[in-house]
């Protein structure tokens, strides 16, 4: 819950801008928005309040302080207007309007209509008497002096068409009324009880009876009221109660003035007997001057005596809560038995503590949104990890806690590179320019990932693996991963060998066939590819030569009218495959290198055809390929068959020596580089 005060120079600019939108001057818009402001204030929940603030007009009028000093308990910032009503000697309503904020007059007769329209069934017209400037105590004030008429001509045609029908009814009524009565009542029993037949008749014509002597002892009377003052015209105090000469120990020395220790903060007005009995029907405010003592405020009532010659301040401290209570140095049991502070202290107290558990709310419920937002970029950068590592809908999958099952794809195009001479590298420099090395080569080797948009399946060492057709199966696999390996090609002579100084040189190896996809392991899970197609595309880059694309036969189909310059390399002895006819990609006719590096501002798309029609926007859905069964739930594998799934294990021993002079030397050493870098 939160109170916010804005500048009068801000509703006034509102103001304006409102009646140049409208075409209306401000007169009429501010006495539109005081009828608007009344209905507000109805919906708001304050229409009970306001129906019991007086039996007519006037006396409506004459508790508005009275209840803008309540609210105050509330909105304690709230700078409200003080009303007043007078009555001329010919019969004419004067209502007096003090303000400190200019300007903003023309309200209240809107809202006075609206009043007399809802509560009093009248009609109000207002019209400006005087307006004017007063210079008072606490600074300018604006007084307007409106002339209400008020008349009844609702009720007043009412009354005329229904008076004759009305007499006749209640006629009947007391003619029944006593002749059920004859044989109960007589005499003036009887008359009583026909003439008052309804409950509360007496109401419109009570006179009030007063007694001849004041049937109580001064210093009862003190007691009873201990917060009173009783002061004469010129201001000197005759009279205090029993408590207020405790706290102001001053106002019972001789010849004391009320305005010697008291100020008035409302109604402002200047502290003489002839002002305080022009506001007589206004709740009064004093407070104390400060001195060694502790200020107090004290509210109530101002009630003239006129055989006296003297005003009876009826009043009590002007307390909001328990620390104030405490901070002017009073106690509960200081308020009398009878006085409503007691109890407006408690409940307000209770007020406090409840706006302020809904503040605490509030900024608990602020810090949480804060939270949640940070919480919400750790969650965006969790899933960006998270889809580097897998593809997107089977991350999706696992952190649904679904399982995730296998997927056979039936032609996919699968790439393996190494860097050349390696070991050698390893063995001549600092371990931290490797990882510089391959840090700055698979930086610029996942970004082509990205161009071509083909899936990279992990690295290990030197070792860079990619696969195009898998997870989400396209037709262009195989030219996609062939314009990779070609990126692949320039990019790697951007990266230096630390031991040289030049370039590196890569090996690179494609070949096209069939595997199973699964997510393999619980701990660190990883999308693994298995099957022959694997072991045959780690063939192509082990028996290739440096800075070669080396292509099975099954590639070159897929490539070979499809665009790129392609050397036949012949028949060569593949380790585990026997003799394969194997090719050289050179480039691509049809593309340039700058396209194939992404680097081409505002080229064209180099695949126009959509992964088997499913849009790249929506990478979440899981591709359209043939299930199978689950891979914590599946048996063990049948030893008969492990020649046609082969589990996915590299083999990068090398079957030449690379040197300068030779590429094609057979080697000696069957150690993998793997181990030696593990």
């Amino acid at each position: 819950m939160t109170y916010t005060v804005y500048e009068d120079v801000l509703t006034l600019t509102l103001v304006q801008e409102a009646c140049s939108l409208l075409d209306v001057s401000a007169d009429v818009f501010l006495k539109l928005f005081g009828e608007h402001f009344f209905s507000f204030c109805k919906q708001a929940g304050y229409d009970t309040m306001l129906r019991t603030l007086g039996g007519n007009l006037i006396e409506f009028i004459g508790n508005l302080d009275a209840l803008h000093s309540y609210l105050a308990l509330s909105y304690q910032e709230m700078n409200a207007p003080s009303f007043r009503v007078e009555m001329t000697d010919d019969g004419k309503m004067l209502l007096h309007y003090y303000s400190d904020r200019k300007g903003l007059y023309h309200i209240v007769p809107g809202i006075m209509e609206a009043v007399a329209r809802e509560f009093f069934n009248s009609k109000v017209t207002m019209v400006i008497l005087n307006q004017s400037e007063e210079d008072e105590r606490t600074g300018k004030k604006e007084h307007v002096v409106f002339l209400v008429k008020q008349t009844n001509q609702a009720c007043k045609t009412r009354d005329q068409g229904d008076s004759s029908h009305r007499e006749e009814a209640l006629f009947r009524t007391m003619r029944d009324r006593c002749l059920s009565l004859a044989g109960k009542k007589k005499g003036w029993d009887l008359i009583r009880a026909v003439v008052f037949v309804e409950k509360g008749s007496l109401q419109c014509i009570f006179t009030p009876c007063y007694p001849n002597k004041l049937w109580m002892e001064e210093k009862a009377f003190c007691n009873a009221f201990p917060f009173h003052i009783v002061f004469d015209e010129d201001l000197r105090v005759r009279q205090t109660g029993v408590n207020i000469q405790k706290f102001v120990p001053g106002l019972h020395t001789k010849d004391a003035t009320l305005d010697q220790y008291f100020t008035i903060i409302h109604p402002q007005v200047t502290f003489t007997i002839e002002s305080i009995r022009k506001f007589i029907n206004s709740q009064f405010v004093l407070k104390s001057y400060k001195d060694k003592h502790t200020t107090v405020k004290l509210r109530g009532q101002m009630l003239w005596m006129e055989s006296l010659g003297c005003m009876l301040y009826l009043c009590s401290p002007k307390l909001r809560s328990l620390q104030e209570l405490k901070d002017v140095g009073l106690h509960l049991a200081d308020l009398a038995q009878h006085d409503v502070t007691r109890d407006l202290v408690l409940l307000n107290q209770q007020r406090l503590a409840e706006m302020e558990l809904t503040n605490q709310l509030e900024r608990k419920k602020e810090e949480l949104r804060i939270l949640s937002q940070h919480l919400e970029a750790e969650k965006e950068k969790t899933e960006t990890l998270l889809y580097a590592m897998l593809p997107r809908h089977i991350a999706n999958q696992l952190k649904d806690g679904k399982s995730v099952k296998a997927g056979d794809f039936e032609v996919c195009t699968i790439l393996f590179s190494d860097v050349v001479t390696f070991t050698n590298i390893c063995a001549a420099c600092e371990p931290i320019h490797i990882v510089h090395m391959l840090n700055s080569m698979y930086s610029k080797f996942d970004r082509l990932t990205s161009i071509h948009d083909i899936y990279k399946v992990e690295t290990i060492g030197d070792a860079y693996m990619v696969v195009g057709g898998v997870p989400v199966p396209t037709e262009t696999h195989a030219v996609r991963v062939a314009n990779f390996a070609l990126g692949m090609r320039i990019a790697a002579k951007e990266v230096t060998n630390p031991v040289t100084g030049k370039p590196i040189q890569i090996r690179v190896g494609l070949h096209t066939g069939p595997v199973l996809a699964g997510v393999v392991g619980e701990k660190m899970p990883r999308y693994c590819l298995f099957g022959d197609t694997v072991n045959t595309a780690s063939r192509m880059e082990s028996h290739g030569v440096p800075d070669h694309i080396h292509l099975s036969t099954s590639t070159y189909s897929k490539l070979k009218d499809a665009g790129f310059n392609i050397q036949e390399r012949g028949q060569i002895e593949v380790k585990g495959k026997g003799h394969m006819t194997t090719y050289f990609l050179l480039g691509n006719l049809l593309v340039s290198e700058d396209c194939i590096m992404g680097r081409e501002v505002g080229g064209t798309c180099l695949y126009k055809e959509d992964p088997h029609g499913q849009s790249k926007k929506e990478p979440d859905k899981e591709p359209n390929v043939r299930a199978e069964t689950q891979w914590r739930d599946a048996p063990s594998p049948d030893p008969s068959r492990l020649d046609t799934v082969t589990p996915f294990a590299w083999d990068i021993t090398p079957p030449y020596e690379i040197n300068e002079n030779s590429s094609n030397t057979p080697a000696t050493d069957f150690n993998s580089r793997l181990c030696v870098l593990l």
